[in-house]
């Protein structure tokens, strides 16, 4: 007999759904509880934690501290002793401390190297700084300073610029420079005249194409040809649009501020074709680039034959009388007297041509003065 089967059982639930919504919200409550406890105990743990942490490193912070300045800002072996300055310019050493704000006596902890490197940057001598602590008890300060090429001034003409204030020295970044102790040397530096376009400072830099153009033209002059031969003694900037230059010789070279490499050789051709002619020349413009204008100057054999011209024939000088000779009798003597009159008769001053005859004589004596002028020969 086959076995008959049992029908699947199906799946039922065997509470109601209030039974099991009041289940629900019993078990919630129960974890809810848990996770509270157990949250609290996470955030207690972090905070003591980061408490602990904090404390730490409060205690090293302080404890830091107080080892520092115990062992090193009140240390005396940490005493600044000694101060070694060295410049390659006319900077002095109290210029220098004076700038920087250092002292011998104070801890070498507390200079503050950053701030002594920024002070003295700020001089306008300077170009380069280096500031070094050497313990226990010294500080190295090495500068280089500013080496001036030349004048710049707002004037046209300056006499004097060692004594004039409008005249400032130049380095060849465009720096200006106003030096308290002047050295021979520098009264032989180029001068840059006609900078009306901005203001000169002490400290500033040039901005104007003109100055910088300048700058440049005396950095590319400096070649071993061109130093000796063209020795650049004034740059003429005012005209704006070119740089009229005159060197040792006098002769004045109009350049142009764009190639200026090009231009110095067309201007070396020149020179040596003047020194194989034994010619000096007097102009040259160089904006032009065919058919460049060239006057030479007078030999100086012709200079003074112009200034000094003799003449033909020689001068020959008479003497007149100013004023006329006083009334006396001469003294007749038979030797020199040939002929007696019974009367004296007055000489007359003889006039010059073209003046005024002479007032009469006065009364009194009075000195005689002659005077001179050209007699020609008949």
């Amino acid at each position: 007999m086959r076995r008959q089967q049992r029908p699947r059982a199906r799946n039922r639930r065997l509470s109601s759904f209030r039974q099991r919504r009041q289940q629900h919200l019993l078990d919630v409550k129960v974890r809810s509880r848990k996770a509270v406890a157990h949250r609290n105990r996470r955030v207690l743990v972090v905070f003591s934690k980061f408490a602990l942490l904090l404390a730490l490193v409060a205690g090293i912070y302080v404890g830091g501290r107080f080892a520092a300045k115990r062992f090193f800002l009140d240390n005396p072996e940490y005493k600044l002793a000694a101060i070694e300055v060295q410049t390659d310019g006319t900077l002095q050493r109290d210029q220098i401390l004076t700038v920087a704000d250092l002292h011998e006596g104070e801890n070498i902890f507390r200079v503050n190297l950053a701030s002594v490197h920024d002070r003295l940057q700020d001089l306008p001598q300077v170009d380069e700084v280096e500031v070094v602590r050497k313990l226990p008890g010294e500080i190295d300060i090495r500068i280089v300073e500013r080496k001036p090429i030349a004048w710049i001034t707002t004037e046209k003409q300056i006499a004097d610029p060692f004594a004039s204030d409008a005249a400032f020295l130049i380095d060849a970044r465009g720096v200006l420079m106003k030096e308290k102790k002047l050295l021979p040397e520098y009264l032989g530096l180029p001068l840059i005249v006609g900078c009306g376009s901005e203001s000169l400072e002490a400290g500033k830099s040039v901005e104007s194409p003109e100055t910088k153009a300048a700058l440049e033209l005396l950095r590319l002059s400096s070649r071993s040809f061109m130093q000796t031969r063209f020795q650049v003694r004034e740059i003429d900037v005012s005209k704006g649009y070119c740089l009229v230059v005159t060197d040792k010789n006098h002769s004045k070279v109009t350049f142009g501020f764009d190639n200026l490499d090009t231009q110095l050789q067309r201007l070396e051709q020149f020179l040596v074709y003047s020194d194989d002619a034994h010619r000096e020349i007097a102009t040259v413009n160089l904006l032009v680039q065919r058919n460049i204008p060239v006057t030479w100057a007078k030999p100086a054999v012709d200079v003074i034959n112009e200034t000094i011209q003799p003449e033909e024939s020689p001068r020959v000088m008479k003497a007149i009388p100013v004023n006329a000779a006083p009334k006396t009798k001469p003294a007749a003597t038979p030797a020199t007297t040939r002929k007696s009159h019974p009367k004296p008769l007055k000489a007359a001053a003889p006039v010059a041509p073209n003046s005024s005859p002479s007032p009469s004589p006065s009364p009194t004596p009075a000195k005689r003065g002659f005077l001179f002028q050209p007699f020609k020969k008949n």
